[in-house]
């Protein structure tokens, strides 16, 4: 069992910078790839970006990709979003998530509570 909780969330300006941080409980956590995932209102949940259970490989969404960093600390039990240039699309609630390299919401077994994103513009 592996249990996830985000922060860092906040209200930015568009242009500026926020840093999500995922930190997780549970065994073997350094073993599962770690996805990163938002919903805005009335949207589907969407992929941001994945990190391998190494941190070796990366993947983004196109409308991330460039602005947008996924990182992982495994001694500390913990994965980073740096988020930079954001936009008022960028307003969404962020999920990390715990399972198989996918960017697909059903590969992923395990889920935190979402930490809110806003960006003014």
């Amino acid at each position: 069992q592996v249990q996830l909780v985000e922060s860092g969330g906040g209200l930015v300006q568009a242009g500026g910078s926020l840093r999500l941080s995922c930190a997780a409980s549970g065994r073997a956590f350094s073993r599962y790839p770690v996805g990163w995932f938002r919903q805005a209102p009335g949207k589907e949940r969407e992929f941001v970006a994945a990190i391998s259970w190494s941190g070796g490989t990366t993947s983004y969404a196109d409308s991330v990709k460039g602005r947008f960093a996924i990182s992982r600390d495994n001694a500390k039990n913990m994965v980073y979003l740096q988020m930079n240039s954001l936009k008022p699309e960028d307003t969404a609630v962020y999920y990390c998530a715990a399972g198989h390299y996918s960017s697909l919401p059903q590969d992923y077994d395990y889920w935190g509570q979402g930490t809110q994103v806003t960006v003014s513009s």
